[in-house]
């Protein structure tokens, strides 16, 4: 047990390095890595996905404390853009596990990879959606909230790579847009985790220290160094070329996303 708690502080180290740095969501990194470890150990194949999933939405549910309560210091959270989508990241992304838990890893990997890609064109790109409008009144936001938690949930995300370009494109300034999504992550995570929790309960052949889909020793890694490392992370990003790395880092989730699409096929 030792060396499995270890091997995921290791996960940890490097997705709070990573997510300090480029500005990342750490289920970009978490997810894959998960997958990998839980190979490694020996998880049936049919839980690995979802394990890693919910294992990544409990994990956001910690770090993003942290992080919206910087940006509120800063005053980069509208919280009257929170209260307005609200309700349909709960609702989406508690859906969204639910429809999770019906389907296959084989289609889970499928659709993460899909997402890859579609981060890792974005990083790589830099485009950036043009202000045009205002944000919406509240039914077309709980629409709007349904569709990133539902979409979260599916990948394991705290929903920053999808309400980012939505505030973006919405008029608001890109430092608000950012600490206002920070702020979304944590009722994601939040809704994620019970999701996963409940849908995994009557599930028969998870492995030992898991509560539903939240698999405690790795969430218990990833917690403790993620938190310790991000602030490293921030740091470096101000002395290292940090739009050089985040097109690195976008080649390398190209080939995660390929690997893991040789291995789905």
């Amino acid at each position: 047990m030792t060396t499995i708690v270890l091997m995921y502080t290791l996960v940890g180290a490097v997705a709070g390095v990573l997510a300090g740095l480029l500005g990342i969501g750490g289920g970009l990194v978490i997810v894959p890595m998960l997958v990998f470890c839980f190979v490694r150990q020996g998880i049936p194949d049919a839980v690995i996905m979802h394990l890693a999933l919910g294992t990544s939405l409990a994990s956001i549910m910690f770090t993003a404390v942290s992080s919206f309560r910087a940006h509120h210091k800063r005053g980069a959270v509208h919280w009257r853009v929170v209260r307005k989508i609200l309700i349909g990241i709960f609702t989406g992304t508690f859906l969204g596990s639910c429809i999770a838990a019906q389907l296959s890893t084989r289609f889970l990997k499928g659709f993460f990879v899909i997402f890859l890609y579609y981060v890792a064109i974005q990083m790589l790109t830099n485009k950036k959606p043009e202000p045009s409008r205002q944000i919406p009144g509240r039914a077309a936001m709980f629409g709007v909230g349904n569709v990133i938690g539902i979409v979260s949930s599916l990948v394991g995300i705290g929903g920053g790579t999808l309400s980012v370009p939505f505030m973006i494109w919405c008029n608001m300034s890109v430092h608000h847009a950012i600490g206002t999504s920070a702020a979304i992550g944590f009722p994601i995570a939040i809704a994620g985790t019970i999701g996963y929790l409940v849908n995994g309960l009557s599930v028969q052949n998870l492995p030992d220290f898991s509560i539903g889909y939240i698999y405690l020793p790795a969430l218990l890694g990833i917690v403790v160094t993620s938190v310790l490392t991000a602030p490293l992370g921030v740091r470096l990003a101000h002395s290292l070329p940090v739009d050089r790395l985040k097109r690195i880092f976008a080649v390398l989730l190209l080939v995660v996303a390929t690997r893991m699409l040789i291995g789905i096929l």
